[in-house]
């Protein structure tokens, strides 16, 4: 059964520190699908992934997401 493993999306914001976006499980689907994309489409803001952490005493992905501005 696929349980799935929690996400945490960080935004990285312009003066260099982090805010939380949201922390939620996500499918392996979603995680394989990861290998595949730079864009992230989250609260109908999009972002660009930059780097991601496997944080193996927390059991979770953190993710390093910076906006894209739309003009």
């Amino acid at each position: 059964m696929d349980n799935g493993m929690s996400v945490i999306l960080f935004e990285k914001m312009p003066e260099g520190g982090l805010r939380l976006i949201e922390e939620r499980t996500w499918s392996m689907n979603m995680i394989t699908a990861l290998q595949h994309v730079n864009y992230l489409v989250v609260g109908s803001l999009e972002y660009e992934t930059v780097e991601g952490r496997l944080n193996v005493d927390e059991g979770k992905l953190e993710l390093l997401l910076v906006p894209m501005r739309s003009e």
